[in-house]
This record gives C-alpha cells, structure tokens and sequence, in this order.
C-alpha cells in the first residue's frame, strides 16, 4: 500500500517457491526487469514478431525475391534445404544486433539486412549437410538428412553451393568497401574456427579414446560459437558499429552462449528430445565426459568401451543411462548450461550500448525458454554454478 500511495513504479516477480529455507524466484525474470530502463530503446521491442518476420524470409516466394530463381535441379535442392525447418536463431540475432544499434529501433528493417541474415543461414545450412555426412547422421529435422535423400555427392555440391550463395549475398550487400571486407574477415575466421573445431571431433574418431571434460567443451567453442559469433559481428557492421571493444565483447558472448546452447542439446539427448544423439552415437559428449570422469571399477570400465567405441550403443545403453542417473551427471551439466548463461549475461558488462546490452540479454531467455515446473528447487544450485564460473571457465573446473 506505501508503494501505492507513492506512485513508485514497480515491477512484482512471483516466487516460484515460497519456502523459509528454499525461496526461489525466476533469475532470467529478474534480469529482465533490471534491463528496463529509459536507456535501452529495445525493451517494447517484440521479439517473438521479430523472429516471425525472420522466419518467413526463408519461405520459397521470399528466397526467391533475394536469391533469384533456381536455374537448375542442384540450385533447387539447395533452396528447398534452406527453407526446411529449424529454429534460425542465426539469422535472428543478426537482426537483433543490427535493431538494437539502431536510433529509431521502430524503423523498417532494410532489405540489405536480409541479406545477410540470409547469408548466415546459408553458412549454418552448409555446415549441417557436411557435419550429417561426416558423422553418418541419417536424420536431420526429423527428416531424411540431405547425403540419405540424395547420397553423398550432390549433399556435398549442395553444401558447396551454399557457403558460395552465402559470401555472394555478403559480396552484394549495401556497404562501405572496408565494411564489406570486414564481413568478409569474420565470416572466413568463423569458418576456419567451425572447421578446426569439426576436425577435431573427426580426428578423435581415428582413434577414439576418453576425453575430460574440458577437452569437450573446447570442442563445442571451436564447432558452436563460431556460428553465433559471426551472425552477431555481422549485424554490428551492417550497422556501422565495429571496433576492438564492441568485437571482443561479442566474441566472449558467443562463446559462453554457443557452449550453454551445446549442453542443452547434450541435455536433450539424455531426455530423448534430440533429432540427433551424440551419446547414442558415441560421439564426444558433455555428460559422457562428466560420467567417465566421476565413474568409477567396472563402471569406468564400462564407459571406456564406449570412449573407444568398442561397443554396440544398444549393449551398453542402458548401463551408461544407469550411471549418468546415478552420478547425477544430468544435474552437473544442467548447473554448468546455466553458468555459462550467466557467464553470458556477465560478458555484456563492458558494452556501451544500453539497448545492444538489454537486447542481448532478453535473447538468452528466448534461446533457452524453459518449462520451469520440476526443477524449481534446482535455481540455486544454478546460481551458485554461476558464481563458480564466474572465478573461472568451467571447460577448466576439475
């Protein structure tokens, strides 16, 4: 009633559990409701318009408006992977970097910005036809992949394609010379770094053998943040907006979010959620890792010929889920997806753009929507989590 009577603005987050000793409220909301100020212009923004609007550039008729018709059967292949289903996150945050840094946030977005949304798409569609024929992956989408539905060599053509299409739209682009060549530099740097990363996953495979933890997460920064980083870059330059600063401030972004995004996937494929599963695969694995180094006797022996790939997945499957429930490996990597959501959060401190800062922030809650009945009493161990990597990356915590 005195707030009332005041007129003080206020903002009422409810508890998610109102106990004496556990108290739990929603951090992500609280995060939410600290970046609404009169500084960041992007907090009326819809983000879930924003990200339909995205999405309908990739529908056939719209495509065709940027790409020009399919001229040929390889040309149309490539198009119709590019408007099959996934979540375009990429694309998005482009667009969402480019809108933050804008005076006028209200703004038509430019068509040259589809562009290059559209080009970091074709980056990402590209990566995925070669990672599915690298790892023998015969979905994708729930559907077939792209080397099971056409083999191996127009996949392959297809992929080329892309990665042409895409340094065609960026080459194409309404910008300055020195803008465009910088484009040209993150988009060829983030290819090199996918690339090391991927390679070093295929070369693992040669001689498989276990690894720590921290050596998977280096792989998951070398295979999934590239991918963020350049569609973020990408957005500030056709905004006009570069620099050392803004650059380095994006690229650790990228990095704690591409790894956060990673274990989410490890975690969906503990819970059978995944398209595709890289512990049923007995590919390098977060929780894998976690388990082999935890586990113990005939339990490490076990998790070993898995490592090695010494096994039928569906002989050991049920042992590994077995091991991973018991040492609680799910709930260790579920705190270390939220630190380094946190870590995310914490790495937008040196930007100077309030709205790039809020609207940054808002993004990490919509990549990472959760169902928050279940694990309510699991936010302060997240938090805790948080304040550990905090001190130090977790892809070094022992």
């Amino acid at each position: 009633p005195y707030v009332e009577s005041a007129a003080i603005p206020s903002v009422a987050i409810p508890l998610l559990q109102n106990d004496c000793k556990d108290t739990n409220v929603d951090i992500d909301w609280v995060w939410d409701v600290i970046h609404l100020s009169g500084d960041d212009k992007t907090y009326r923004l819809n983000l879930d318009g924003l990200r339909q609007e995205v999405d309908s550039w990739f529908a056939p008729g719209s495509l065709d408006g940027v790409l020009g018709s399919p001229q040929s059967e390889i040309e149309q292949i490539g198009r119709n992977w590019l408007t099959r289903s996934g979540k375009r996150w990429r694309p998005f945050l482009t667009v969402c970097t480019f809108k933050a840094l804008q005076a006028d946030i209200d703004m038509p977005l430019p068509p040259g910005l589809r562009k290059i949304a559209i080009a970091v798409e074709c980056f990402h569609k590209a990566s995925l036809i070669h990672d599915d024929i690298e790892d023998d992956d015969a979905v994708r989408y729930g559907e077939k992949a792209l080397h099971e539905e056409y083999g191996t060599p127009v996949a392959l053509n297809v992929g080329d394609l892309l990665l042409g299409e895409g340094y065609r739209l960026i080459a194409e682009c309404d910008v300055s010379a020195d803008a465009r060549a910088e484009m040209l530099r993150v988009v060829a740097s983030g290819h090199c770094t996918l690339c090391i990363g991927q390679g070093a996953e295929l070369c693992w495979a040669r001689s498989p053998q276990p690894l720590s933890s921290a050596q998977v997460l280096d792989i998951i920064r070398k295979k999934t943040a590239p991918a963020f980083e350049v569609a973020l870059r990408l957005g500030a330059i056709y905004a006009g907006v570069s620099g050392e600063k803004i650059s380095d401030v994006l690229s650790k972004y990228s990095e704690v979010l591409g790894v956060a995004y990673q274990i989410r996937d490890d975690l969906d494929d503990l819970t059978n959620n995944g398209a595709t599963s890289d512990l049923d695969a007995m590919r390098p694995s977060l929780p894998l890792a976690i388990a082999y180094e935890k586990a113990k006797g005939k339990d490490k022996a076990a998790l070993t010929r898995v490592w090695q790939r010494c096994a039928d997945p569906t002989e050991l499957s049920g042992r590994v889920s077995a091991v991973i429930e018991e040492l609680k490996v799910e709930e260790r990597c579920r705190q270390l997806m939220e630190a380094y959501k946190e870590e995310a959060v914490r790495s937008l401190v040196e930007l100077e753009n309030p709205s790039l800062k809020g609207l940054l922030r808002r993004v990490i809650g919509k990549i990472f929507s959760i169902e928050l009945q279940g694990w309510c009493s699991e936010f302060e161990a997240r938090n805790a989590a948080g304040r550990e990597i905090s001190a130090e990356a977790a892809g070094r915590i022992e």
